[in-house]
């Protein structure tokens, strides 16, 4: 079992910036490929940030610019820097493998508002 946890959420104003955390454990030794997910109330969960094993990264159109993926994978934690927030990046955001292989955590709530 993989457990996830997020931190690092919480309320902005437009324009501002946040860096989300996620920590995984358990029957994991290092992560190599990880995503940065998000769902907003009444919509369904889309990927906002996907990287690889290789280091590739891909973005959502909405977020290109704005928002960087990164991992340590000794310490086996992924993080999203974002910045430029905007009203419609409220949601609550998770990491998961980019195939969505691991149970999801609880996620951390951003909250983009003046």
């Amino acid at each position: 079992q993989v457990q996830l946890v997020e931190s690092g959420g919480g309320l902005v104003q437009p324009g501002g910036s946040l860096r989300l955390s996620c920590a995984a454990s358990g029957n994991i030794w290092r992560i190599y490929a990880m995503g940065w997910f998000r769902q907003a109330p009444g919509k369904a969960r889309e990927a906002v940030a996907v990287t690889s094993a290789n280091g590739t990264t891909n973005y959502a159109d909405s977020v290109k610019g704005r928002f960087t993926i990164s991992i340590d994978s000794a310490k086996k934690t992924v993080y999203l820097q974002m910045n430029n927030l905007k009203p419609e990046d409220t949601a609550v955001y998770y990491c998961n493998s980019p195939s969505r292989l691991y149970n999801w955590g609880q996620g951390t709530q951003v909250t983009v508002s003046s």
